[in-house]
C-alpha cells in the first residue's frame, strides 16, 4: 500500500454493464463484431478494477451493475476480490451517478469502466482534491468526463445534461458555476468508444486486443 494512502482508503464506485454480447461497446460492433466487443468490454472492466484495487481497499469499492446484475463476471469479481455489488437504478446516467455518489458514507469518486488512462495515482489525486474543492472531474477528450467526485452530491448537478454528447463537460461546468462550486480538474483523459481508440490502447500496451483493429478501417460513431 502506498505510504500516502490512508489505511482505510476512500470510497470508489465503478459503473459497469455486464459483458452481454450485442449490448456493450455497440459503436465498436461494426468493426470488431459483437462477441469481440463484449470481450473487450470485459477486459476494460477487469483493468479498471485492477487500477481501483491499487488505489483503495476492496471493501471501499462498489461495482454498480447493469444489464444483468447476477452475471457470472460480476459474481466472480466480487467473490475473488471482496468488492461490493449493487444494482444501478433505472433512469438516465445522471441519476445513476448521483445514486452511487449519494450512497457513499464519506465523499469519494466514481468512474466508468472504459478509461485506460486511469492510474492509481490519478485516482488518489482526485480523491485528495475533494479536500479543498466542492468536486472533482477528469475531463475526457470527447467532451465528457471519465471521473466525478462530489463533497455533497446534489441531483441538480446531474440534471439537464445531454448525456452521450460532446456538450456534457461544458454543461456540467455551467451547472457547477451556477451552484457556486469549485471543481478540480487534475488531468484530461480518454476512453475507448471508437476503433481508433482501440488502436491507441494497443499502442499504449503493446498488445493486440480482440478484433485486431489495427488491420481494419476505422469506423464512425
Amino acid at each position: 500500500m502506498p505510504a500516502d494512502q490512508p489505511p482505510d482508503g476512500f470510497p470508489l464506485a465503478i459503473l459497469a454493464k455486464a459483458p452481454v454480447t450485442g449490448r456493450v461497446k455497440t459503436r465498436l460492433i461494426p468493426t470488431l463484431g459483437a462477441e469481440a466487443a463484449a470481450r473487450l468490454h470485459e477486459q476494460l472492466l477487469r483493468q479498471t478494477l485492477s487500477v481501483a484495487l491499487a488505489a483503495t481497499p476492496a471493501h471501499r469499492i462498489v461495482l454498480w451493475t447493469a444489464l444483468k446484475h447476477d452475471h457470472p463476471l460480476f459474481l466472480e469479481l466480487a467473490d475473488y476480490h471482496g468488492i461490493n455489488l449493487r444494482p444501478q437504478p433505472e433512469g438516465d446516467l445522471g441519476l445513476r451517478m448521483f445514486t452511487a455518489l449519494a450512497a457513499m458514507e464519506t465523499p469519494g469518486v466514481l468512474v466508468g469502466s472504459d478509461c485506460p488512462a486511469l492510474t492509481p495515482a490519478l485516482l488518489r489525486d482526485c480523491q485528495a482534491a475533494l479536500g479543498c474543492h466542492d468536486g472533482v472531474l477528469l475531463p475526457a477528450e470527447d467532451g465528457g468526463y471519465a471521473l466525478v467526485g462530489l463533497r455533497t452530491p446534489q441531483k441538480a448537478f446531474f440534471q439537464d445534461i445531454a448525456w452521450g454528447s460532446d456538450r456534457v463537460l461544458d454543461q456540467t461546468l455551467a451547472i457547477a458555476k451556477a451552484l457556486g462550486w469549485r471543481l478540480a480538474r487534475p488531468a484530461e483523459v480518454w476512453d475507448i468508444d471508437r476503433p481508433e481508440d482501440v488502436v491507441r490502447w494497443q499502442a499504449m500496451t503493446g498488445e493486440q486486443h480482440d478484433g485486431d483493429t489495427a488491420n481494419r478501417a476505422p469506423g464512425r460513431r
